[in-house]
């Protein structure tokens, strides 16, 4: 049998149900794996009305009674409130109910219940007016299973390419005072652990540096000699192919590489959303699930007109299919 990938469906006023059963219904994902969406019903069948997608969805209240059949299998996550969500408007409704799937999502992972799980994207504006503490989908998978907030890392996939981010969604000054020894050496043999999940069987893992240059043997700060290298030292001690530090602005060029780390949110994502506008999926490593989202937003302007684009979404569902397979 295919492994079965939980897709929860994001934002209900974003493009997250559009792109979800785009996904699901794509021949690629459908050859891989069994798509099973997580979300809301009502949304997923205004959203497929408003957008032209003829799709027969059947709601279904557990994972066990999917059957395999040529439908779209919907795990419902009813929202109180659903009938009020507005296409294209932030509320805290549509917050609650975005991390309301994951959550579902998660669990089902966590019990064995699902191979993997892909989230559509969410909007954080949206979930502030929930009240709900959210900085991202990899602290959000750190507490749902169990573990410190930053100990799950974000991995940006696209192409052949894999960045990993050694501190994501804190201020610079923060992020700096987050970056030690054990970190970096953490995120690295995560960052390698994750590629031979993936069937990279001897990953080869480029670290960049903090500084401009990667210090430039100090002359721009210290922390890549005493912070950065011991790191990579200590990493490959452990059997890890480690290399480094570079400078962020080039390491990108080098070839033959299955992974680069990053210590700052904007060294990797700036490359990433360079080279693969929309077309990045972001893996939440670390965790004992495989989870994977897409970068870009939810596209409140779009929403309900049919022509968001399911590229991330597919390719994400479709990289965590062949490791959970």
């Amino acid at each position: 049998m295919l492994p079965i990938v939980a897709i929860a469906t994001g934002d209900p006023a974003g493009i997250g149900p559009e792109i979800s059963l785009k996904a699901a219904l794509d021949p690629r994902v459908r050859a891989l794996c069994q798509p099973l969406l997580v979300g809301d019903p009502d949304v997923l069948a205004r959203q497929a009305k408003s957008c032209g997608i003829d799709a027969h969805i059947h709601v279904i209240e557990t994972v066990g009674e999917t059957n395999g059949d040529a439908g779209v299998p919907l795990l419902a996550v009813r929202a109180p409130d659903a009938a009020r969500i507005e296409f294209g408007k932030n509320a805290a409704a549509s917050g609650r109910a975005s991390l309301a799937a994951a959550s579902r999502a998660i669990k089902a992972a966590l019990a064995g219940d699902v191979a993997a799980v892909v989230a559509a994207p969410q909007n954080q504006t949206s979930i502030k007016l929930a009240g709900i503490d959210f900085d991202g989908y990899p602290s959000f998978v750190a507490r749902e299973t169990g573990l410190a907030p930053d100990d799950v890392y974000l991995m940006l996939c696209f192409g052949d390419y894999k960045i990993v981010h050694c501190t994501l969604h804190q201020s610079v000054r923060q992020a700096i005072d987050m970056i030690t020894r054990e970190r970096v050496g953490h995120v690295i043999a995560v960052a390698d652990r994750t590629l031979k999940r993936l069937s990279v069987s001897e990953p080869l893992i480029h670290v960049g540096g903090l500084n401009p240059h990667a210090g430039e043997g100090g002359l721009f700060g210290r922390e890549d000699l005493d912070i950065v290298a011991p790191a990579i030292e200590d990493a490959k001690a452990q059997g890890i192919r480690a290399a480094g530090p570079f400078g962020a602005d080039t390491m990108f060029h080098k070839k033959g590489v299955d992974a680069f780390v990053v210590m700052l949110h904007d060294q990797g994502h700036i490359a990433a959303k360079l080279l693969a506008h929309n077309a990045t999926a972001g893996l939440a490593i670390g965790s004992p699930i495989l989870f994977s989202s897409v970068a870009h937003g939810s596209g409140h302007d779009i929403v309900g007109k049919g022509v968001a684009d399911p590229t991330a979404m597919i390719e994400a569902v479709t990289r965590l299919a062949k490791a959970g397979s």
